[in-house]
């Protein structure tokens, strides 16, 4: 069930900087496609994935910590392509993200993930949050 704490089309009309966390580099992955959908609409796509160097032609980076800080400054939305147990981990580094840059403002976790401690941790830190919720749907639905 989609849980948020800031409403889903406001994020896609509102934000454009998207670091994705599990970002894919094979192009048959949700991980991969959406992403790509969203470079393909105007999104700004900074791949965060242990494993590549670049990911649909966007340097990748290891993790969001790795980030360096004017590219981190930039970034308005985290969305999460990993799972469901590894939200609250992620959740944390996207707290500790905010306290040292002001951002990202929203975390946005992909269909079928979803974490209550993660919820608890965003919630403390004042990010809003969307779980369980695909970013290109919304996009198709409500973008502009």
């Amino acid at each position: 069930m989609t849980s948020f704490t800031v409403p889903p089309p406001e994020v896609i009309r509102k934000y454009r900087v998207v670091a994705v966390v599990g970002a894919s580099k094979n192009p048959e992955k949700e991980a991969y496609t959406v992403p790509a959908y969203l470079k393909s609409n105007g999104f700004a796509i900074v791949p965060i994935n242990p494993t590549a160097d670049r990911i649909d032609g966007e340097r990748a980076y290891p993790t969001l910590a790795d980030l360096p800080e004017e590219l981190a400054k930039t970034v308005e939305v985290v969305e999460v392509f990993r799972p469901s147990e590894e939200l609250p981990q992620v959740a944390s580094q996207v707290v500790e993200m905010k306290r040292r840059t002001g951002r990202p403002f929203v975390f946005w976790a992909q269909t079928g993930l979803e974490s209550e401690e993660a919820k608890e941790l965003l919630k403390k830190a004042k990010v809003g949050y969307i779980m369980d919720a695909c970013m290109r749907v919304v996009h198709q639905l409500y973008g502009s």
